[in-house]
């Protein structure tokens, strides 16, 4: 019983010497796409953050799911901090994530081919240069001779979804068809 309290003792011990979680810092708890995280704040508040000023390739595009693992590679299971708090329609967080190391994810994406630089959007200076070099270099998507943006990509896509099917139409010949399948006489066409 004396060994089990003092080992109790020893641990709350060493654990009022760790570190607190600092308040601005989040656990990335989910990778919904290239572009999109979900982190649980300290208060264990659970928000979701669309990375500023780029836009990676749909999970239906090539190398959608790519951007998706490269994200996850890089932050999934870490403690980072945000950069920007802006809310986007969907109410969504828009911030820059910064990587234990100091590192920018959403460059990094950039820089490695994985994304491009939402230019509608961004408001980095930096991101321009770094999706050059990924081109120049034919990282990630750029291996691709004619790789379709993410917002032309969405754009043809609910092109596609408004549009009604067409009826089929009989024409002449089934129509023919089926008039001597079932032996109608003197049908008129």
């Amino acid at each position: 019983m004396k060994k089990i309290r003092l080992l109790i003792i020893f641990c709350l011990v060493a654990l009022a010497g760790c570190d607190p979680m600092p308040e601005d810092t989040y656990k990335v708890i989910k990778i919904k796409d290239g572009d999109t995280i979900e982190i649980l704040s300290r208060d264990m508040q659970n928000i979701t953050v669309r990375l500023a000023g780029i836009d990676c390739p749909e999970k239906a595009q090539d190398f959608g799911t790519a951007a998706r693992q490269y994200t996850a590679q890089l932050c999934f299971g870490q403690n980072v901090t945000l950069n920007g708090s802006d809310k986007d329609r969907y109410g969504r967080t828009v911030a820059y994530v910064i990587l234990p190391d100091g590192r920018n994810l959403n460059h990094e994406l950039v820089r490695n081919g994985y994304a491009w630089e939402y230019k509608a959007y961004s408001k980095d200076p930096e991101l321009a240069g770094l999706e050059q070099y990924a081109r120049e270099n034919r990282l990630g998507l750029w291996q691709d001779e004619n790789p379709v943006e993410p917002w032309n990509f969405r754009r043809n896509r609910s092109k596609n979804k408004n549009k009604k099917p067409r009826k089929k139409r009989r024409h002449k010949q089934e129509v023919v068809s089926l008039v001597s399948l079932y032996n109608i006489p003197d049908a008129v066409f």
